[in-house]
């Protein structure tokens, strides 16, 4: 896979988990199935779910930066630098899914997680 052919794999995989974040926020999805079943509340779940989609966002940020379809004042070390922490972050995320109290994240958020790794890991070795 080439690294536009894995950045764009990663943006509609990021598009997909924001969408289904803000079906979790309209409550179309009930909360009690992400966050390893700890959020025991409404206010838990906006709080969770608005850092959640804030990272997510700032991804696409970075991956459009990446690939230059947006062009802002940072260097590309630290766009790296970036990256190579969010592949840290899926790596220990699809760790924790893997505990996961609900079957949901174990079998469909573990395998995101890793895929997304691998993917961002193609990305910046480009």
């Amino acid at each position: 896979m080439t690294p536009q052919q894995a950045t764009k794999t990663m943006l509609v995989l990021l598009g997909l988990v924001i969408l289904f974040h803000l079906l979790i926020i309209t409550q179309m999805i009930p909360y009690t199935i992400v966050w390893a079943g700890k959020l025991k509340n409404e206010k838990d779940m906006y709080q969770f779910e608005g850092v959640s989609l804030f990272i997510n966002l700032l991804l696409i940020l970075l991956l459009l930066i990446k690939v230059n379809y947006l062009k802002l004042p940072l260097s590309p070390r630290f766009i790296t630098i970036m990256l190579w922490l969010f592949v840290f972050l899926f790596a220990l995320n699809t760790i924790g899914n893997l505990f996961a109290k609900t079957n949901f994240e174990k079998f469909v958020f573990t395998p995101l997680t890793f895929i997304s790794s691998l993917l961002l890991i193609r990305i910046v070795k480009k």
